[in-house]
């Protein structure tokens, strides 16, 4: 396992690696903090006018604002949808008022409603992917240095993608051949997605917003791949990892 850079996330997965600020000063507060190590998670009541938030932003943070210069920053608006202009206005106010690194809106995943009962209804929404249209660009042969390729949701390529050679996607990259160039995978904010390939030798690699580069060779032809897991990129062999081995039947991703 090669760690990268990486960032926490907030959402309650690894509540190990999370800890409360001041809980009881902000019980009452339209605004409450966690600390994340490297990073900061700040959530937020949608229900509050901006201004109050920005307030309450200011009055949490104000003695720290050395500690979080250049800090990631989530925010967690508590719902999976809506409120994009609040969370784009309190991005612009951190970056200004704090100078923070880089601010982004927390994603949960959404619950599994699949009932617990087993039957013929349960085996039919089992069969949901079976109709589903995707949005996958499959390609075949070699993305030469200078070129570019865009997909809109999944990138498949068949083939070698060379130095110099860009492949940017809104979810996974899968690189039958050799990946030699630069992988950007999950845009513009998607931490779950993974860039595989069967020689995995990049110059550099994006999951959502992180972005690294000069990973060593790995030993004798593995089939890897890189994605996000506690807080930092990893890049493991993908026949050991399994990821996706434990999910009881096939899943749209």
């Amino acid at each position: 396992m090669n760690p990268w850079v990486g960032k926490q996330d907030c959402s309650g997965t690894h509540p190990h690696d999370v800890k409360m600020i001041k809980d009881t000063e902000q019980e009452k507060s339209p605004v409450r903090l966690k600390g994340m190590g490297n990073g900061l998670c700040v959530m937020l009541d949608p229900v509050a006018s901006v201004e109050t938030l920005q307030q309450e932003i200011v009055t949490l943070l104000a003695d720290r604002k050395d500690q979080i210069k250049n800090t990631r920053v989530i925010l967690d608006v508590g719902t999976a949808e809506g409120h994009d202009a609040i969370v784009k206005q309190l991005a612009i106010f951190l970056k200004k008022q704090f100078g923070v690194g880089s601010v982004s809106r927390l994603r949960r995943r959404q619950p599994d409603k699949r009932p617990a009962e087993a039957g013929k209804g349960m085996r039919q929404r089992e069969m949901d992917w079976y109709k589903h249209q995707t949005d996958v660009l499959v390609l075949t042969g070699r993305v030469r240095s200078g070129q570019k390729v865009n997909a809109r949701k999944h990138l498949v390529i068949l083939g070698d993608v060379n130095p110099g050679g860009e492949v940017m996607a809104g979810g996974d990259i899968l690189v039958m051949g050799s990946l030699l160039g630069t992988a950007i995978a999950g845009q513009p904010d998607n931490e779950e997605n993974i860039v595989l390939a069967l020689d995995f030798r990049p110059t550099q690699i994006q999951i959502g917003s992180f972005v690294a580069a000069g990973l060593p060779a790995s030993p004798g032809k593995v089939v890897e791949f890189a994605h996000v897991e506690s807080g930092q990129i990893v890049v493991e062999d993908y026949l050991k990892a399994n990821p996706f081995g434990r999910i009881p039947w096939p899943q749209v991703r």
